[in-house]
C-alpha cells in the first residue's frame, strides 16, 4: 500500500530561525496554558469534593482534553490547507485569549459546568491549531532538520506540560486565589498571541480547498491517505498508541501518588513534571542521534524502554527516588520513539493534504486518549486494577504493539540494528542525501555486491528502500530477515533458489516506482543467478517507462575491512579501526532518458566527492607510517637480499636515525635527490626525507645522463643521496653533491641509536618532525614527491604528487585487494610512480610487509626471495613475467595469491603460461604518473552466498579504482561517448597531480576543470571496464620503460643534420620486451648507412635505439590534411612491413 506522488525535491539547507523559534515560543505558551488550566480546574474540584469521584474528575478532564480533536477534524484540516498555517496560528491564539477571559468569568460565577465548557473551548482552539503547528514544520525546515525540529517541538511541548502541570500544583500550594490564577493565564495567552505574529509565513497548501460545514467531511479521505500507504498506516498506529499509553500513565500517576504513595498535590505535579521532562529529554536526544534524517530504528528501542520501565513501576519499590527514576526513563523512552513517528508522518504525508492528514492523525490520537480514559474509569470503578496493575497493563500493551509493528514492518528492527552498529562499531557518513526526492518514485543505481552494502544504503536515507533485483545476493541463509525488511522476495522451489527472469525484475521494479517507492538496483555484473542485466536495459526498461528520476549512488567498498569470501562462504570480522567510517554518496538526479555514460560518470563523480571529503587519521605519509609502526611495532616492514627483515618499529627508528644524520648534511635544501634502487636503504631514505619535510626526487638511473641531468636541473637538486655499492654496479654521473649512505651509517654512534629508539618509542610525532628540521604548517596538499616522466618533447616533465593523492591511491588499492595477509614482492624502482606509491608507501602505512630486489631482470634471485619470505603479492610487467615463467619453479612461486601487471599490455599468451605453471592468474591494471599513479585495475571474481563481485575482464585494464572518475569523450569535441565507443580517456579524482613542475601552462592544458587528459584512446563498457585500443600517441613501453618516439626521431634527424621530416618512429609487438621500435624513412641508401654508423654516438639509452634491421624505406611519410603526421597510418604501415600484420 503506497501513495503514488510526483518526485518532490528536498528543501535546501536554509531556514528562517526567527520564525521557527517564534513557533516554538507560541506552542510552548499554548501547551503551558492548556495543562495549567486543566489541572487548575481538576485540583479546584478535587479540593471541593475530596476523594469522592476522584477518578471521574481526572478522567473527565482527559476526555474534554481530547473530544475537540475528534469533533472537528475535517474543519481543522481544511482550514490548515486552505489558509496559510501562520494565519491559522494567529487566529487560534486570539481565540485562546478570549477563552481565558471567559474562564475567569466561569470561576467568578462558580458554575462547574461553565468551567468544563471553557476547558472544552480551550482544547477546541488547540485542535484547530494542531494541524498548522505540525504541518508548518516540514514547510519551514529542510528535511535533514525535520527530526531535530520535532525533537525541539516535543521538548518545548513537554517542558510546557511540566511547567503548566507543576505551576498548577504550586499555585495551590501558595494559596493564591482562583482569580489571580486566571489573570496569570490571560497574560500568558496575550504573550502567545504576540509571539505568533513572528512565525514564518508560508503559502497556503491548497487555496481552492472548500471549508465543509460538516466538521467530519473529508475525514475518511484523509484516513485513506494512511490506509493506502503501509508506512503511514503503521506510523498512525504507533503515534496513536503513544497518546493512549501517555493518557493511561498520566491518569494513573495522580492516583498512584496520592493514594498508593500517600503524597500531596505537589508530589503529583512533581511526578507529572518528571515524566514530561523525560519525554522532552528523550525527544531532544532522538533528534540529535537521528543524524539529520528520520531514524525509524528508534521506534522499537523506545517502545522496548517503555515496556521495561512500565513493568518496573508495576513492582512495589521501597524508595521514592527509585520510582522517580523509572518514571523519568518511562518518559525518556516515550520521547525517543515518538520523534521519528511524528517526523515520518509530517514528511511522508502528501503536501496538498498535509493539514488534513495531521487532523486525521489527531483524531486517532484522541480516540486513543478517550479509550485510555474509558479503560481507566471503567477499571477503577469496577475495582479490576490498582495503580500498580495499570503500569503492568501498560507494559504488556506496549510490548504487544511494538512486536506487531516490527512484524508488520521489519525495517524497524533492521534500522535499529544498523543504527546501533553505526553508533558504535561504524560511523556512517552520508553525502548528497538531499538529491533523493522527498516523495515519489526514484531509481537508485549503485554498484555494490553484497547484502551489507544494501543495508548501508537502506540506513543512509530516511525513506524505505526496496531492492527487487537482489535475489541472488540475499539468498544466503541468515540474510532472509534482512531481505524481507528490504522488500526482497527470494523465491524458493524444491529447496533451492528459483531464478527470476529479467522481465520479472523489471516488472517488479516498475510497479514499485509507480507506487512512489525508492527502488535501488545495482549492476555489479551478475545480478541474478541466470545472467547479467545491462545497465542500458535497466534504464530503458524501468526509468524510461515511469517519471522516476535516476539517482546514482556510490557505496564504499567493505571488502577486506569488514568481510571476506573464504572457502565459499562470507566471513565477517570487526574492522581494525573503531569506529570504522563508511561513506555513502548520492549524485545529482539525472533527467529522464539519461544515457548510460552519464549515469556511470555521475556515479563515479559521487565517489570522487566522497573521497575528497574523507578524513584521514594522519594526512601526511610519514605520520601515517609512524602511527602504524606504533600500532603494530613487531610487524615485518622491510626486507631485501642484503638486509635482515626490519619490523615497522625498527624501520621507524632507522628512519629517525638516518634523518638526524641527514639534517646536518643537507642544510636547508627543500628538494633532495635519491639515487638508490628499491631496497631497505632506499625506503628508509625516502621515509627520513618525508619526516624532515624535504621533497625526495628519486632519479631514473636507467635514463640517459642528459635526461637525469635535466631532471636534476628542473628540480633544483644540489645534493643526491646514493650508495657506493650501487654506483659500482651501475656507473653513473651523480647530478650534484653525492651523499653516500655507507658514510652516513658509518658515522652513527651508539648514542645516535639510543636516541633514535627513544624517539621512536615516546616522542610525539611533531616533536620528531621538529628534531629533524621539518617546517611547520604542513598539509596533505603539500608536494610529497616529484616523479619525472620521459616527456613527449624536449626535457622530461616533473610531476608533483601530493600526500593526499598518494594516500587516496593507497586507500583505494587496499579496499580492492586483501593486502593484510602476507608480504609484497617489490621490484619496481621508486622513480616510477607505481613503485613510489605501491611498493614503497603502501606497505609502510598498511598491514603488509615488502621484500625488495634492485634488479627486476634477476628472476631466479627474486623467486628465491618470494619463497623465503612467503610473499603473497607480486607487481611486475608482462615482460618481466616471461622471465619468471622461464626461470622460476612452481614451488618458488607457490605463496603468491595476487599478481598484478601494468606498464604494458598483458598478452593472453603470457597470462595463460603463467597460470599453467604457477596456478595464479595475473591481472592487469593501468596508471599514469599524473594520477599517483593507479587509475584502474582488475580484481579477482568472488561469488559466494551473500556476496558477488565481478572484478576481472580479460583484455581490459579493469574498472576505475574507488574515488576516481573516468569518462570517454570525443577527442575533438570532448563530448561524452556511449559505452563501447573509442575515445579519449579523461580522469578526475583526489589522486590527480598537483601540477607539472615549473610548467603552469602545460598543467592548465592537461588538467581542465579537474579532468586530466591522458592522451590514451580507450573504450569503456557498461560495467565500467576500460579497454585500451591505442597506446599514448607517440610512446612505446619497452620492458616497462617509457620510450618517446619524438625524442628518438629528433636524435636521428640531428645525426644527419636533416631539417625535413624524413623518419617516423613507431612500435610493433615484441615477444620478449613487450614492444620494439620500427623506423620508417625516405632516406637514400648512403644516408641510411651513415645513420646506422652514427647510431651508437646518438647518446640514446639502449632501449631507445632501434635495431639496424628495423628500418624500412617508404615513398613518403603519411601526413594528415592539417599537415601533421598521420600517426595511425604510420603505425599500421610499420606493423605491415615488419610483422606482416
Amino acid at each position: 500500500m503506497s501513495v503514488s506522488a510526483p518526485a518532490v525535491q528536498r528543501h535546501e539547507e536554509t531556514w528562517e530561525r526567527r520564525g521557527f523559534w517564534a513557533l516554538m515560543a507560541t506552542l510552548f505558551q499554548g501547551a503551558f496554558n492548556d495543562n495549567a488550566y486543566r489541572w487548575i480546574i481538576a485540583f479546584y474540584l478535587l479540593n471541593r469534593h475530596g476523594d469522592e469521584g476522584k477518578e471521574t474528575i481526572v478522567a473527565l478532564g482527559a476526555i474534554l482534553f481530547s473530544v475537540p480533536y475528534i469533533l472537528f477534524p475535517g474543519t481543522a484540516g481544511a482550514l490548515s490547507d486552505r489558509f496559510s498555517k501562520r494565519t491559522i496560528t494567529v487566529w487560534t491564539k486570539a481565540w485562546e485569549v478570549m477563552v481565558m477571559v471567559m474562564g475567569l468569568v466561569a470561576f467568578w460565577l462558580d458554575i462547574e459546568l461553565f468551567m468544563w465548557a471553557m476547558l472544552f473551548m480551550m482544547n477546541m482552539q488547540s485542535a484547530f491549531f494542531s494541524p498548522s503547528k505540525y504541518g508548518i514544520l516540514p514547510e519551514m525546515l529542510p528535511e535533514s532538520r525535520l527530526s531535530w525540529g520535532n525533537g525541539v517541538m516535543n521538548m518545548a511541548t513537554f517542558v510546557a506540560i511540566i511547567a503548566g502541570t507543576g505551576c498548577a500544583g504550586l499555585l495551590f500550594e501558595w494559596d493564591l486565589t482562583i482569580y489571580t490564577m486566571s489573570g496569570i493565564l490571560i497574560l500568558l495567552s496575550s504573550l502567545g498571541l504576540l509571539c505568533s505574529l513572528f512565525v514564518t509565513s508560508v503559502p497556503p497548501a491548497d487555496p481552492a480547498r472548500r471549508i465543509p460545514i460538516n466538521p467530519w467531511a473529508g475525514l475518511w479521505r484523509y484516513l485513506r491517505v494512511f490506509y493506502r500507504d503501509n508506512i503511514l498506516f503503521l506510523m498512525l498506529i504507533a503515534g496513536s498508541y503513544f497518546w493512549f499509553a501517555g493518557a493511561l500513565v498520566q491518569q494513573n500517576i495522580p492516583i498512584f501518588v496520592r493514594s498508593t504513595l500517600g503524597r500531596s498535590e505537589f508530589d503529583v505535579s512533581l511526578f507529572l513534571a518528571v515524566v514530561s521532562i523525560g519525554i522532552g529529554a528523550g525527544s531532544i536526544v532522538a533528534g540529535y542521534v537521528s543524524r539529520r534524517k528520520i531514524e525509524l530504528g528508534l521506534v522499537p528501542l523506545g517502545m522496548g524502554g517503555m515496556a521495561v520501565c512500565a513493568l518496573l513501576l508495576g513492582l512495589a519499590w521501597p524508595t521514592y527516588a527509585t520510582v522517580l527514576v523509572f518514571v523519568f526513563f518511562l518518559g525518556f523512552s516515550s520521547g525517543f520513539y515518538v520523534v521519528p513517528v511524528n517526523a515520518m508522518i509530517q514528511h511522508r504525508s502528501p503536501v496538498e493534504n498535509k493539514g488534513g492528514a495531521i487532523a486525521a492523525f489527531n483524531v486517532t490520537n484522541c480516540i486513543g486518549i478517550l479509550l485510555a480514559g474509558g479503560l481507566f474509569m471503567g477499571s477503577g470503578m469496577a475495582g479490576w486494577l490498582d495503580s500498580y496493575g495499570f503500569f503492568v497493563l501498560t507494559a504488556a500493551l506496549t510490548a504487544f504493539v511494538g512486536l506487531y509493528l516490527c512484524w508488520a514492518f521489519p525495517v524497524f528492527i533492521l534500522r535499529l540494528i544498523v543504527w546501533v552498529l553505526t553508533s558504535t562499531v561504524f560511523r556512517l557518513r552520508v553525502k548528497g542525501a538531499e538529491h533523493v526526492p522527498e516523495r515519489g518514485g526514484v531509481l537508485l543505481v549503485a554498484r555494490f555486491n553484497s547484502c551489507v552494502h544494501a543495508l548501508v544504503v537502506a540506513a543512509s536515507i530516511d525513506r524505505p528502500v526496496f531492492f527487487p533485483m537482489a535475489d541472488a545476493v540475499f539468498a544466503a541463509r541468515g540474510f532472509r530477515l534482512a531481505a524481507r525488511a528490504l522488500g526482497i522476495k527470494v523465491k524458493q522451489r524444491r529447496g533451492r533458489d528459483e531464478a527470476p527472469t529479467e522481465a520479472d525484475h523489471l516488472a517488479e521494479a516498475r510497479a514499485m516506482l509507480e507506487k512512489g517507492e525508492v527502488v535501488c538496483t545495482f549492476y555489479e555484473g551478475q545480478v541474478t543467478p541466470t545472467g547479467e542485466m545491462a545497465l542500458a536495459a535497466l534504464l530503458e526498461g524501468i526509468a524510461a517507462e515511469t517519471e522516476a528520476p535516476v539517482v546514482p549512488v556510490f557505496v564504499e567498498s567493505l571488502l577486506h575491512d569488514l568481510m571476506e569470501p573464504v572457502k565459499g562462504r562470507l566471513r565477517f570480522f570487526l574492522p581494525k579501526r573503531l569506529p570504522f567510517p563508511i561513506m555513502v554518496s548520492y549524485g545529482e538526479p539525472l533527467p529522464l532518458g539519461a544515457r548510460v555514460a552519464e549515469v556511470m560518470t555521475s556515479m563515479q563523480e559521487a565517489g570522487r566527492q566522497a573521497y575528497l571529503e574523507r578524513h584521514w587519521e594522519e594526512p601526511l605519509l610519514h605520520r601515517a607510517f609512524i602511527r602504524w609502526a606504533r600500532r603494530q611495532p613487531r610487524q615485518m616492514a622491510l626486507a631485501d637480499a642484503r638486509t635482515a627483515s626490519l619490523s615497522k618499529f625498527k624501520a621507524l627508528a632507522g628512519s629517525i636515525i638516518l634523518g638526524r644524520k641527514l639534517r646536518t648534511l643537507l642544510g636547508e635544501e627543500p628538494v633532495v635527490g635519491v639515487l638508490v634502487p628499491p631496497s631497505v636503504g632506499g625506503a628508509l631514505t625516502n621515509v627520513a626525507l618525508q619526516i624532515m619535510g624535504r621533497i625526495p626526487v628519486n632519479l631514473n638511473y636507467t635514463a640517459s645522463a642528459d635526461t637525469m641531468a635535466a631532471a636534476a636541473r628542473q628540480a633544483g637538486l644540489k645534493q643526491v643521496v646514493t650508495a657506493r655499492a650501487f654506483l659500482e654496479k651501475l656507473p653513473l654521473n651523480v647530478p650534484g653533491e653525492a651523499l653516500y649512505l655507507e658514510d652516513i651509517m658509518a658515522s652513527v654512534t651508539k648514542r645516535d641509536r639510543v636516541v633514535g629508539l627513544l624517539m621512536a618509542l615516546f616522542a610525539p610525532v611533531r616533536r620528531i618532525e621538529r628534531s629533524l628540521g621539518s617546517p611547520t604548517g604542513r598539509t596533505e596538499h603539500d608536494t610529497a614527491t616529484i616523479i619525472f616522466s620521459s616527456g613527449s618533447e624536449g626535457e622530461p616533465k616533473g610531476v608533483m604528487l601530493t600526500h593526499y593523492g598518494i594516500l587516496s591511491n593507497i586507500d583505494a588499492m587496499v579496499k580492492l585487494y586483501a593486502y593484510g595477509r602476507g608480504h609484497m614482492m617489490g621490484i619496481l624502482p621508486f622513480f616510477h610512480s607505481f613503485g613510489f606509491t605501491v611498493t614503497l608507501w603502501l606497505p609502510l602505512v598498511r598491514d603488509v610487509g615488502v621484500v625488495y630486489h634492485p634488479n627486476p631482470l634477476e628472476a631466479r634471485a627474486i623467486g628465491r626471495l618470494i619463497k623465503k619470505h612467503g610473499a603473497s603479492f607480486f607487481i611486475a610487467t608482462s615482460t618481466f613475467l616471461q622471465n619468471f615463467i622461464r626461470r622460476c619453479s612452481a614451488d618458488e612461486m607457490s605463496s603468491l595469491r595476487i599478481v598484478m601487471c601494468g606498464a604494458e599490455k598483458l598478452t593472453s599468451r603470457v597470462r595463460d603460461a603463467f597460470v599453467s605453471k604457477f596456478a595464479v592468474e595475473p591481472i592487469e591494471g593501468y596508471g599514469v604518473t599524473e594520477c599517483s599513479p593507479v587509475v584502474s585495475c582488475n580484481t579477482y571474481d568472488y561469488n559466494v552466498p551473500g556476496f558477488y563481485r565481478r572484478g576481472l575482464k580479460r583484455g581490459s585494464i579493469g574498472r576505475p579504482i574507488p574515488g576516481v572518475c573516468a569518462k570517454v569523450v570525443d577527442p575533438e569535441t570532448h563530448d561524452p561517448l556511449p559505452p563501447g565507443e573509442d575515445g579519449l580517456l579523461l580522469l578526475k579524482g583526489p589522486n590527480v597531480m598537483k601540477g607539472y613542475l615549473n610548467m603552469p601552462e602545460l598543467t592548465a592544458e592537461k588538467v581542465r576543470e579537474g579532468w586530466y587528459e591522458t592522451g590514451d584512446i580507450v573504450s569503456m563498457d557498461e560495467e565500467g571496464f576500460i579497454t585500451i585500443t591505442d597506446r599514448l600517441a607517440r610512446f612505446s613501453k619497452i620492458g616497462g620503460e617509457m620510450v618517446p618516439h619524438i625524442k628518438v626521431e629528433e636524435a636521428l634527424h640531428e645525426l644527419l643534420g636533416l631539417t625535413e621530416q624524413s623518419l617516423a618512429v613507431a612500435s610493433v609487438p615484441d615477444p620478449s620486451r613487450g614492444e620494439r621500435l620500427v623506423v620508417l624513412h625516405t632516406l637514400e641508401d648512403n644516408q641510411l648507412e651513415e645513420l646506422l654508423g652514427k647510431l651508437d654516438k646518438a647518446g640514446l639509452p639502449n632501449l631507445w635505439r632501434p635495431r639496424p634491421n628495423a628500418f624500412y624505406r617508404i615513398d613518403a611519410i603519411p601526413v594528415l590534411g592539417t599537415g601533421k603526421m598521420d600517426v595511425k597510418a604510420v603505425k599500421a604501415l610499420a606493423r605491415k612491413l615488419d610483422i606482416g600484420d
